[in-house]
């Protein structure tokens, strides 16, 4: 039983913001964790670990000194390391000239460039774990497809079907589909197929071959629905069949598709059947710029639906190796296409809207909190990512820009002047802020 579904109308304000909150903590406890143990590990002390900023709530104090908080604030959290002057680091001078060369050793201004490298780095580190550790552990319990290709829990349609659960597909028309591991292959399968709401099936039932009737392999059924959607915005939900477009009968998840592409933004109206009963909803599609296999991006109408089978797969339990390779690919192609994006908008290719800033982001984790415990884990995955790779960006106050500072200091042998620093350090302050207030301007103004 899905935890999450007893807590009533979880997209409302108040759910919004605890999923937000919820959401933003576990990022920042395991971002700020990395910093703490590597720095630990790296013989650097920390005074602070602080969960939040402003008035502390609550506090205890462990047997190496730290002073483990949380704050009223809960949107960001801080290590100060010892010798530092405040929580966003900085060499505490009064301080440290009063300790010795070994207490020295066990501070970040006085340690090692390795200890201070690494005790950055693991920051963003940890969130890229933390992604490659959920993604992979949904993958474990999603399953792969079993091959042959067996039916598993079947979908409720508004169309005859003869399908049990259990069965083994062999053919769909008398042609046998492709393995699911060749998703071109299964793609090219499936628009050979007729385009008509009903197909015949030939089966392994037991131990006998029968034929018989059932929907179309992707009908226009939707299996999730996006945040922020047209959808979501029509209040269209997961289970919900499509049966016409303006009047015009569809079957296929593709016919779907097309109507909505070809739409150009034109107001649309869809017949919905939804458990035994017959609903209109009138939805006006979104330009959505998608990135592309070959590179770039490529802007469509979208209402925001996510379509799947007519029946749910059986599946087999990957390898624990298996589910972690296909974390990091996951991560790795959500690194890929946050930097394609931002290339893309800084060119003009893409619209700068689809930049989110805190508001938008809220909204998203309030409505993946919605449709489950599982998506809503997922959506943290994908923003432990986005911040673990935001951090690495070379920005003075980012862990990013102190890589550099170190970079330059392995090279000439010193580290950049107090001067220089605080410009730099200013420069950056500058330059988040300033992208802070863009991106909620496009919460605020973007359609």
């Amino acid at each position: 039983m899905d935890l999450i579904s007893f807590v009533p109308q979880f997209g409302s304000f108040l759910w919004t913001i605890v999923a937000f909150v919820v959401a933003l903590s576990v990022i920042v406890a395991i971002h700020e964790y990395g910093h703490y143990i590597v720095g630990r590990w790296s013989g650097i002390d920390a005074d602070v670990f602080s969960l939040g900023f402003g008035p502390v709530l609550f506090s205890r104090v462990d047997k190496r000194g730290t002073v483990w908080q949380v704050a009223a604030l809960p949107f960001g959290g801080y290590v100060k390391f010892k010798g530092d002057s405040n929580a966003s680091g900085g060499m505490d001078l009064e301080a440290m000239s009063e300790l010795s060369a070994a207490e020295r050793r066990r501070t970040m201004n006085g340690a090692p460039l390795w200890a201070r490298a690494a005790t950055v780095a693991a920051g963003p580190a940890f969130n890229f774990a933390l992604s490659i550790l959920v993604f992979a552990g949904i993958f474990l319990v999603q399953g792969r497809v079993s091959e042959p290709l067996q039916v598993g829990e079947l979908r409720t349609l508004p169309i005859e079907q003869g399908l049990q659960e259990g069965d083994y597909i062999l053919a769909i028309e008398g042609d046998a589909p492709p393995s699911f591991d060749q998703p071109a292959l299964f793609d090219a399968f499936l628009r050979n197929l007729p385009r008509q709401a009903q197909l015949e099936y030939t089966v392994q039932r037991g131990d006998s071959r029968v034929a018989v009737p059932g929907p179309y392999v992707y009908p226009p059924v939707a299996t999730a629905i996006v945040p922020l959607s047209a959808a979501s915005d029509a209040g269209m939900l997961p289970g919900d069949v499509i049966v016409s477009i303006d009047g015009a009968d569809i079957s296929a998840f593709a016919d779907l598709k097309t109507k909505v592409e070809s739409s150009e933004g034109a107001t649309l109206n869809l017949a919905i059947w939804r458990d035994g009963q017959m609903i209109d909803i009138d939805l006006t599609p979104k330009r959505v710029d998608e990135p592309q296999a070959g590179g770039g991006f490529q802007t469509f109408y979208r209402i925001g639906i996510v379509g799947g089978l007519f029946f749910e797969p059986a599946t087999t339990t990957p390898s624990v190796v298996t589910a972690l390779g296909d974390g990091v690919g996951q991560t790795i192609e959500i690194m890929r296409g946050s930097l394609s994006g931002l290339y893309h908008m800084i060119t003009g290719a893409i619209s700068t809207c689809n930049l989110s800033g805190p508001i938008g982001i809220a909204e998203t984790s309030g409505a993946m909190a919605s449709q489950g415990t599982q998506s809503f884990i997922w959506f943290i995955a994908v923003l432990s990512t986005a911040v673990g790779l935001l951090n690495l960006f070379p920005v003075p106050v980012l862990d990013g820009g102190h890589l550099c500072f170190f970079a330059y200091e392995a090279v000439r042998g010193r580290p950049p002047s107090d001067k220089a620093l605080r410009v730099l350090m200013s420069i950056g302050l500058t330059m988040i802020l300033t992208l802070m207030i863009f991106a909620l301007s496009n919460d605020l103004f973007c359609p």
